[in-house]
């Protein structure tokens, strides 16, 4: 293979690793419900819904860490390669929705198993 294009698929590799998921691609962490099982009903559906909040809060900004490494990969592929070092920088709060949707996983197994919805 032509060391160009090596180099050129070892680079393109690496960029679009540092692409920010979008927000429904964010995978919950795994939280035991046995956390909650001490909660009862009135405390499992007020948690559940401040993550709710948190959950939509926190879309919100990957969404826009998403589209705007989105943005520079097309940028950069076609028009301005050195636009693609704008990717992977900011804020990228993937490890905190993560966890938030696996809180919201275990609220909700909890408050199912104590007939709570």
């Amino acid at each position: 293979m032509n060391k160009q294009v090596l180099t050129t698929l070892l680079a393109a590799t690496l960029v679009l690793t540092a692409c920010a998921n979008q927000p429904d691609k964010v995978v919950a962490t795994y939280v035991s419900p046995t956390t909650y099982s001490s909660f009862n009903c009135r405390q499992i559906i007020s948690e559940r819904n401040r993550i709710v909040q948190k959950v939509n809060e926190l879309s919100g900004v990957q969404k826009k860490k998403a589209d705007n490494d989105a943005a520079a990969m097309g940028i950069g592929m076609i028009l301005f390669w050195p636009a693609l070092f704008a990717l992977g920088g900011g804020s990228d709060v993937e490890p905190q929705l993560a966890s938030m949707k696996g809180n919201y996983d275990a609220l909700t197994a909890v408050g199912t198993q104590k007939n709570c919805f």
